[in-house]
């Protein structure tokens, strides 16, 4: 794979470069960065409406495999991730069977070998993410190279388990994700707990399903040193709160939030039903405006999806039985860009590293570099491109999100990776 960009605006935090250069990739690799440049083996972009950022990197996806592939494979959600500029993932692993063993692992690790997008995964803490039991086998799973422990989809709301895995972080230096909820105020709520709720009569889940667990668990965190703590999905104020105060003692407590936590609220539910159903579920308007502090602040590191893929017939159910979750892969740079830098919440740069070194810095991934002689893993995108978002042109096998329709700018135009380029085509 030889390319020629020409005149393409690098934009590399990391690298301290934002200008306009050639960029000539040979083999896979950057051979040079300059000006004028010309080469007779390449194929010639022009890119004076494109700009060239690290590979963009999405720590919280599902991916189905195995188990429930009728919703998504590893080639289809690895053709959805770069088909949104993702070039890197990490899947979670509420699969059938779990990700707790290293046969799994090393399974799924030989199917994705050959891909443009570098497939991570994540182990198991507990057995069967039941939160019973601390899983077994833990030192084989990290040789066969998972990234990080979580149960996802199921909290760990035992202390002494919880205890034992940050022990384990810390010394392993293997971060854990924590999906913070607690089973026993949820109940059965299946959006948020709030005037809407009681207005529609239907069951709510209070924000301190969440910020109970995340103020147990950091107050462990810190009693654990260098342990690494990262809160997934955050979605109510109270919880921006308590991680900024563990952030004052620990550095290594860590959070991410998706696009429809600081885009909508829990009126949602009234347009589009179980289309918005996620959990944590959307909450309230103050609520968003905390966490848009809070990812301005840094007292938030990582901008993720938990694309979640369900099928049309399950999302159809109604709000009472349709399961929790949306996709995100293929428009989360668009609702990013619109939302946040668009708003002035943070700057283009910002919003890069949040998709990209922040997330690999997280799970211990080297951070990728734009410079002669690195392996060319990078995100093309037109930033200036204004689009609409259509669920039908996604390469994803399921079609649930409540964007379908929504005006954005910064198109991925390129995905680059592995002496690979997928053209994006949104």
């Amino acid at each position: 794979m030889n390319l020629l960009f020409k005149n393409i605006l690098i934009v590399s935090p990391g690298d301290k470069i934002n200008a306009r250069f050639d960029l000539y990739i040979r083999d896979g690799i950057i051979e040079k960065i300059g000006k004028d440049l010309n080469v007779n083996d390449a194929e010639v972009i022009d890119g004076k409406n494109l700009t060239s950022v690290p590979g963009l990197f999405d720590m919280h996806v599902h991916f189905r495999e195995p188990g429930q592939t009728h919703k998504e494979d590893l080639v289809s959600g690895s053709n959805a991730a770069m088909n949104g500029g993702f070039t890197g993932v990490l899947c979670m692993p509420n699969t059938k069977p779990p990700m707790a063993s290293k046969e799994v692992i090393e399974d799924l690790k030989e199917k994705a070998k050959d891909f443009l997008v570098d497939v991570y995964y994540s182990g198991c803490i507990t057995e069967d993410r039941e939160g019973k039991k601390l899983v077994s086998g833990i030192d084989e799973l990290i040789k066969s190279g998972i990234r990080a422990f979580t149960d996802d989809g199921s909290p760990v709301n035992d202390e002494e388990i919880m205890k034992e895995i940050l022990k384990v972080s810390a010394e392993k230096k293997i971060p854990v994700l924590q999906h913070c909820e607690d089973h026993a105020l949820m109940k059965n709520g299946v959006m948020n707990e709030g005037e809407v709720s009681r207005r529609l009569g239907i069951a709510g889940i209070p924000s301190e399903s969440e910020t109970i667990v995340i103020e147990k668990d950091v107050a462990n965190a810190l009693k654990i040193k260098d342990s690494r703590y990262h809160v997934q999905h955050i979605s109510c104020e109270g919880s921006v709160d308590i991680i900024a105060e563990g952030k004052k003692e620990n550095n290594y407590i860590t959070a991410e939030v998706c696009p429809h936590h600081f885009i909508l609220t829990d009126n949602e539910i009234e347009k589009q039903g179980a289309n918005a159903k996620m959990n944590p579920p959307l909450r309230t308007k103050e609520d968003i405006e905390k966490i848009k502090k809070g990812i301005s602040e840094n007292v938030i590191e990582v901008i993720c999806t938990d694309h979640a893929p369900h099928t049309e017939e399950e999302k159809a159910r109604g709000m009472e039985k349709a399961p929790f979750g949306i996709i995100g892969l293929e428009t989360c740079v668009g609702l990013s860009y619109k939302y946040l830098v668009e708003e002035g919440v943070i700057s283009f740069e910002k919003m890069i590293n949040m998709m990209s070194a922040n997330p690999r810095r997280i799970l211990g991934l080297p951070e990728i570099k734009i410079a002669e002689g690195e392996k060319a893993n990078l995100t093309i995108l037109n930033e200036n491109e204004e689009w609409v978002i259509d669920k039908n042109k996604f390469l994803t096998k399921s079609l649930n999100t409540p964007f379908n329709g929504y005006k954005v700018q910064c198109k991925p135009f390129a995905a680059i990776n592995n002496n690979k380029i997928h053209y994006c085509k949104l």
